[in-house]
């Protein structure tokens, strides 16, 4: 953030106190949920623009976000601090699937144990941060109004947001809706099974109870309908999500703490998908699920002097149901029933710490760590002793963490090395899955309630320099997991859905590796041109050599962006190399090299005191046909898209 101050300047005597007669502040620097290339971006198009985020494609909509290149079993998706657990056992609704970007003011992303501050982890957290307008602004009435229209799948979209500040009393308001149809790929073809439609509403009200304290109540609503779902053989035909909380908080003028907010927290999700839009299937199949949680987090900040510390208290009680329902032709008679996650309780409670020390102006140390308890039971545990006889019921586990980091700034230079160790526990499909369907590699997956927990060795470094033009900056982590969770073939057992080839189980490696590489330069060309590259890599291996599946290959960004008065361009070349490290033990195959050109411009303007911007721009300009190698199914991306967006701020 930058800052610049104007005031008159006034002699004033040293046992004197003078008012200035104006003071200017002025916000330097945008924090918004857009990206130079497109400013009607979604919450998965946002988050793709971190090289930490790579994610897996299974059609249009919901992507599952991938954090240091491991699914989101290994990392914590929170909302404000709170646990959302999704209801599909295909992931096919990760937490990013249920807020909007318009309702969102921030995105923090932590790597590794860094992020253990919200619970257990291995490949580190992702905070989704909602708007929150402050007290007292002088302008009480705040909007934006955002609308427009993608050609290639015909996809319209409004957002709006509303707030009102007050000295007493904030609001915030938002809602939106995205509709779209089937997406063309590289070849002019259509892709069966990709349209959506989504809304989402939010609202937020704060009252000063005292001038050093404030009560929040919050509130989000999303609703997804006709979902298609190319890469697999179903679509989603509902999914709803009720995500409430209310906060207190409190600031202190002197002493040790400077602030607890505590916040309790509901939220209930139901997602049913089903595979009516599909009549080749010769089997017809339904799988709804539900996922309600409650949770409290309280957390504290401490200062004095060159120390500071937050302390974080998370406790959470989830349940999660999932059925699976097969019938014949005739789909007035069901044919079998069974509960793919049956009736699992997850309860876990974690203290959690972070401290800070500034040893001088240019060295900074950081030590933290975490302490949580997961306990789960199953109520209906006979399924999973079909496969594992005698398995526990009930299972309680401890999951320790800790994290140091030292960082050093000198001149123009700067450097960071630290490490991490944690636990985390199976997830509720690792542990209890029963039957659960993968139409990547074709398999039924088994949960196994005696699983071992994760238990994570990381190293990280950083490097950088930066002058008025130019800025090198240069990442890598390394990961050594004991106890790596994976599916492995089972010799008994035969598959339960007519597509499935046999049965997984999941099962623990003696431990697997995990090697993330990047590099980001930024330089000004000119003063109104400026030239952006970034470089990742990544290497994932098992306890025998070989490769671990979804890991990102060699991949690049390089993008130009000039700005002159109200008018701005830009322009950005993205690909991967050839993904020669696959994995067809779990069903991936070697993906070709792509490169997609991306171009856009906008233009800003105002109408009395109403700031607009106008965007057109265009992505996978020469329209090339590919996929990735977390296409899911090797499903094609998107071919040439138009795209269109109006914003109005009043």
């Amino acid at each position: 953030m930058g800052m610049s101050v104007t005031a008159q300047n006034q002699h004033a005597h040293h046992d004197s106190i003078k008012n200035l007669e104006e003071v200017t502040v002025k916000n330097a620097a945008k924090k918004k949920i857009e990206t130079e290339m497109k400013m009607a971006v979604s919450v998965d198009e946002f988050l793709s623009s971190s090289e930490n985020i790579s994610f897996i494609k299974r059609g249009a909509y919901a992507w599952e976000p991938l954090l240091n290149n491991m699914s989101t079993e290994r990392s914590t998706v929170t909302i404000d601090g709170m646990h959302v657990f999704g209801a599909c056992t295909d992931k096919m609704d990760p937490i990013t699937s249920y807020v909007e970007s318009n309702n969102l003011a921030a995105i923090d992303i932590k790597s590794g144990q860094e992020g253990s501050l919200h619970g257990s982890t291995i490949a580190g957290s992702i905070d989704l941060k909602r708007k929150s307008t402050p007290f007292g602004l002088q302008k009480k009435w705040n909007g934006t109004y955002q609308t427009g229209f993608e050609f290639n799948n015909k996809q319209f979209f409004n957002l709006g947001n509303i707030s009102y500040s007050g000295t007493k009393f904030v609001a915030d308001g938002s809602i939106s809706y995205r509709t779209a149809d089937n997406y063309h790929d590289g070849n002019n073809n259509e892709v069966k099974h990709s349209q959506y439609n989504k809304f989402n509403t939010s609202l937020g009200f704060a009252y000063k109870t005292s001038d050093l304290s404030s009560l929040r109540l919050d509130a989000i609503f999303d609703v997804a309908k006709d979902v298609g779902y190319p890469a697999l053989p179903m679509d989603l035909w509902l999914s709803r999500a009720l995500i409430t909380s209310a906060s207190y908080k409190q600031l202190f003028e002197e002493g040790l703490v400077r602030v607890v907010d505590t916040k309790v927290y509901f939220n209930a999700i139901e997602h049913y998908m089903d595979d009516t839009t599909r009549p080749e299937n010769l089997v017809h199949m339904d799988m709804p699920g539900w996922s309600t949680t409650y949770g409290l987090v309280s957390k504290a900040n401490l200062k004095r002097n060159n120390y500071s510390s937050e302390i974080q208290l998370n406790a959470y009680d989830n349940l999660s149901i999932a059925e699976m329902r097969m019938y014949p032709q005739d789909r007035s008679e069901r044919t079998m029933f069974a509960y793919s996650w049956p009736w699992v309780t997850t309860r876990f409670a974690g203290l959690s710490m972070n401290n800070s020390w500034e040893l001088s102006e240019r060295s900074t140390v950081n030590l933290g760590g975490s302490f949580g308890v997961n306990y789960n039971y199953s109520k209906y545990i006979e399924f999973n002793w079909i496969f594992h006889p005698g398995a526990p019921q009930e299972k309680t586990r401890f999951l320790p963490s800790l994290n140091a980091s030292y960082q050093l700034n000198i001149d123009q230079f700067n450097f960071s090395v630290g490490t991490g160790y944690g636990h985390r526990a199976p997830s509720v499909s690792e542990g209890y899955g029963y039957y659960i369907y993968n139409s990547f590699d074709r398999y039924d997956y088994i949960g196994d309630p005696n699983l071992k927990n994760e238990i994570s060795y990381e190293g990280n470094a950083s490097a950088g320099f930066a002058n008025e033009r130019l800025s090198i900056q240069g990442k890598i982590n390394y990961f050594y997991i004991d106890n790596y969770i994976i599916g492995k073939i089972l010799s008994l057992g035969s598959p339960m859905n007519y597509q499935s080839v046999g049965v997984k189980g999941y099962t623990s490696l003696d431990y697997a590796t995990l090697l993330n590489m990047s590099a980001n330069v930024s330089y000004d060309i000119l003063k109104h041109l400026h030239w952006k590259g970034t470089l990742t890599y990544a290497r994932g291996m098992d306890n025998k050599g070989g490769n671990l599946p979804f890991i990102r290959p060699l991949s690049y960004l390089t993008s130009l962006h000039y700005m002159y008065k109200n008018f701005g361009i830009q322009t950005s070349v993205n690909g991967d190399f050839e993904q020669i490290n696959y994995s067809p033990e779990y069903g991936e195959d070697l993906t070709a090299a792509y490169a997609i050109w991306n171009i856009s411009a906008d233009y800003s303007f105002a109408i009395n005191k109403v700031r607009s911007t106008i965007q057109i721009g265009a992505e996978n300009v020469l329209n090339e046909y590919y996929s990735t190698y977390a296409d899911w199914g090797n499903i094609p991306r998107m071919g040439r898209n138009i795209f269109t967006s109006l914003k109005l701020n009043f």
